[in-house]
């Protein structure tokens, strides 16, 4: 009932104080973490020498020569095992990968994927080939796969009661482009699960798979910082430090 209240607090306050909450969808746990256009949200990876971040402690150190530190963060993408992004990166306002629009093995070539692109008007989650054909302007921009919602509808691969089920990570978009949701499941779930719970729960017309197996989250405000490997993409919502 505590996580149900939550959820429903989340869905219904324009602001909040925190930017993530805990919900509970079909016996699976997730972190909910919003952001309004507007804010500060940012893709990192390397630093100004080239060198690779990997772990939320690197992004808030490089955050503290501004005075600001990270409200959350997630990885943000697939990557290469040398830690380089798979498909489109842009990083303030430069692309360091390109696109990728043909079909491969694997959850990144699963067509449609797409792209997460922050602009200065708001956000928006763009089918690859859609994207590709009339690129939007883009401040940060992330490419992966698959969708898990595309204008209202699951992808359409998804199979209900499937048994691959990975702690998973994704982003999906207001119609008005103003919210972006970014969630991960505390338990294991399927694609079907994950791509319901951003259609018809938080009920987002556009939804973008970000990873799975590997996702973590750093969410200070619940006492929350995943460990792992070295990541690739990290998005992050940067604030002022207190």
């Amino acid at each position: 009932m505590r996580k149900l209240l939550a959820a429903l607090a989340f869905l219904a306050s324009p602001t909040f104080a925190a930017p993530c909450s805990l919900t509970e969808f079909e016996g699976a746990e997730f972190t909910l973490c919003e952001v309004r256009a507007g804010e500060d949200l940012r893709l990192f990876h390397s630093d100004a020498q080239g060198g690779l971040l990997g772990s939320f402690g690197a992004v808030n150190d490089l955050l503290a020569a501004e005075g600001k530190t990270l409200a959350f963060a997630m990885n943000a993408g697939m990557y290469h095992p040398d830690r380089r992004p798979v498909g489109l990166y842009v990083e303030n306002g430069v692309e360091r990968a390109g696109i990728v629009t043909a079909a491969s093995d694997g959850n990144f070539g699963l067509l449609p994927n797409g792209v997460f692109c922050i602009g200065d008007a708001g956000f928006a989650v763009i089918e690859s080939r859609a994207f590709a054909a009339a690129p939007p302007a883009c401040r940060h921009a992330t490419q992966s796969g698959p969708m898990l919602v595309i204008g209202g509808k699951l992808h359409p691969r998804f199979i209900p009661g499937g048994d691959s089920r990975y702690i998973r990570n994704g982003v999906g978009v207001s119609a008005d482009g103003q919210r972006a949701v970014f969630a991960i499941s505390d338990d294991s779930v399927n694609f079907d699960t994950f791509g319901r719970l951003y259609r018809d729960v938080l009920q987002l017309p556009n939804a973008l798979y970000l990873d799975g197996k590997i996702s973590r989250l750093f969410a200070p405000d619940l006492h929350r910082s995943d460990l792992g490997l070295p990541m690739g993409p990290i998005i992050g919502l940067a604030v002022p430090r207190p």
